[in-house]
Formats: structure tokens, C-alpha cells, sequence
């Protein structure tokens, strides 16, 4: 699964490294090591180069699209909700169902987004003692771009011309983790390569059979794994010292970066759930 993810880079870096076209943000986020469900966070999508900023709409073919970056809050919450709370259930949804499951499938069909990551946390289990989170993230230093998708829901208690009238969320899609980081746990974020990115995000490419082969299998070629403090368990806790990897020898086997194709060294099953994070939708 997803539960946590770090999310540091400025805007700027972000609406250069995405060849963002609108900046839709009006104030920027502060950079955030230990990103949990509910919060702040950025998001790119591609919509009509007419669109009002803060209100839906679809695009019709052969529209001239802008690609956007834009904050969202992480937790989908479907249109036909009649509480936001449902949000905080729907950090993340499977590849396998997306297509399928009456909280996404219309989002899977026209509401597609990116959502830049440094790079992201899990937990593993360790025999005889607490799980160890470990901090999974580019080799390269580049951003990781998560398959997103995400929704407008319409505040019925605001007025129509409110800016604050329609709720902008998202959520992750997650898919089987191969061998290498399946140790640690059996789902990871699907990525996004940056050859796919405008195929992703295309809002006019609908054709669930289409989308599905953009769903490709996950690799952990160009990732690295160490172990990272457990001040990241608790959400109140932030900073780079989270992501900074652990000196010294640890309470269960030592772990190491994984380099393109190389196993990380980690004992045990992998885990369903991690600490502080919400299920798997």
C-alpha cells in the first residue's frame, strides 16, 4: 500500500521537472517529509486550456488542453458522497479494480493525475521485534510521479460562486510489488515513467481497455531501500531527519540500498498494513 510519502521539492522545481503549462496553486506547500492521508498535497493534471481553475468540466475532443499543477487532499472522495469523511478510507486504489469499482471507475476514465513524490515509507516486519520503517526512493534524485486519480466533490452548504464550493482529492494506485521489495510489503504505488506521463494524463483517452496498459507491471530497477528512524510512525513528526538513513546496527537484519535489480536485504513476510497508516481500500 501507500500510506506515507515524503513530497519536499519547491514549486518551482516541480512546474519545471512536470513542463507544467498553469500553475493553479495559490500558496505553495512546505515541503513535507511525512505526508499522511488527509493532507495538502501537489498534484498534475491536464485539463481544458478554458477551464475555469476552481471549477469542474469536461473536455471535448480535440480541445486544447493545459497541463496543471494544483494542490489536492489525499483521500478520494466520489462525487456522489454525501460526507467527505469518506476520504480518509480512499487513500488508495487498486490497479487491478480501478476500472471497476464504483468510488474510481469514472475518475479512472477522466480524472487522471500525477502526484510527485520524493519517495515513500513502508514497514517491515522484523522478527521478535517492532516493525522497522524503511524509506524507498530514486537512485537518480529525481521525482517518483504516483498514478493518481481525482475528484471534485460539491459542498452542498457553500455558495455556488465560494471558491471553497468544490473539495479537489485524490488518491494513489497501487499495485503487486515485485520480488525485490515484496519482502517488505506486497503492494507498492504504481509509477508513472516520464514517456507515459502524457498518455496518463490525457483527460479525452477514456477507453478503460486503452488505460489498463498504461497499468504496467511495477520494477524496483532504480530504487534504493534503507531503514529510517521510527520517529516517522507518528504524523505530528517532519523533517528531513526522517528520510535520513539509519546509522548503526538494527534491532532485525540490516538492510541496504537496492540498485537496479538487486535484492535489499530484508528477512520475514512481507506486512498487510504499516504502523499510523490507513488500510488498503
Amino acid at each position: 500500500m501507500c500510506g506515507r510519502y515524503a513530497s519536499a521539492r519547491k514549486r518551482i522545481e516541480l512546474l519545471e521537472e512536470f513542463s507544467v503549462q498553469r500553475d493553479a496553486v495559490t500558496e505553495s506547500l512546505q515541503p513535507d517529509y511525512n505526508v499522511a492521508p488527509t493532507k495538502p498535497v501537489y498534484a498534475v493534471v491536464e485539463r481544458a486550456a478554458s477551464a475555469d481553475p476552481e471549477q469542474p468540466g469536461p473536455v471535448a475532443d480535440h480541445e486544447p488542453v493545459l497541463r496543471e499543477l494544483r494542490v489536492m487532499r489525499w483521500g478520494l472522495v466520489p462525487f456522489w458522497a454525501k460526507d467527505p469523511k469518506i476520504g480518509s478510507r480512499m487513500i488508495n486504489a487498486r490497479a487491478e479494480t480501478v476500472a471497476d469499482k464504483p468510488a474510481f471507475r469514472r475518475a479512472f476514465a477522466k480524472r487522471r493525475c500525477l502526484l510527485p513524490a520524493d519517495g515513500y515509507y513502508e514497514w517491515q516486519a522484523q522478527p521478535g521485534a517492532a516493525k522497522q520503517p524503511v524509506y524507498i526512493s530514486p537512485l537518480d534524485g529525481r521525482s517518483l510521479a504516483f498514478a493518481g486519480l481525482y475528484e471534485l466533490w460539491r459542498d452542498p452548504v457553500v455558495a455556488s460562486d465560494d471558491p471553497d464550493a468544490w473539495l479537489w482529492t485524490t488518491t494513489v494506485i497501487t499495485t503487486s510489488a515485485p520480488d525485490e521489495l515484496g519482502v517488505i510489503h506486497d503492494r507498492m504505488p504504481m509509477i508513472i515513467d516520464p514517456d507515459r506521463w502524457a498518455d496518463w494524463l490525457d483527460p479525452v483517452s477514456g477507453d478503460p481497455a486503452d488505460l489498463r496498459t498504461l497499468l504496467l507491471p511495477a520494477a524496483a530497477s532504480g530504487l534504493q531501500v534503507y531503514p529510517v528512524s521510527t520517529l516517522v510512525n507518528a504524523v505530528r513528526n517532519n523533517g528531513p531527519q526522517l528520510i535520513r538513513p539509519l546509522a548503526g546496527p538494527l534491532a532485525g537484519p540490516a538492510a541496504a540500498p537496492a540498485a537496479a535489480g538487486a535484492r535489499p536485504r530484508f528477512a520475514g513476510k512481507a506486512s498487510n498494513g504499516d504502523d499510523g497508516a490507513q488500510p488498503l481500500f
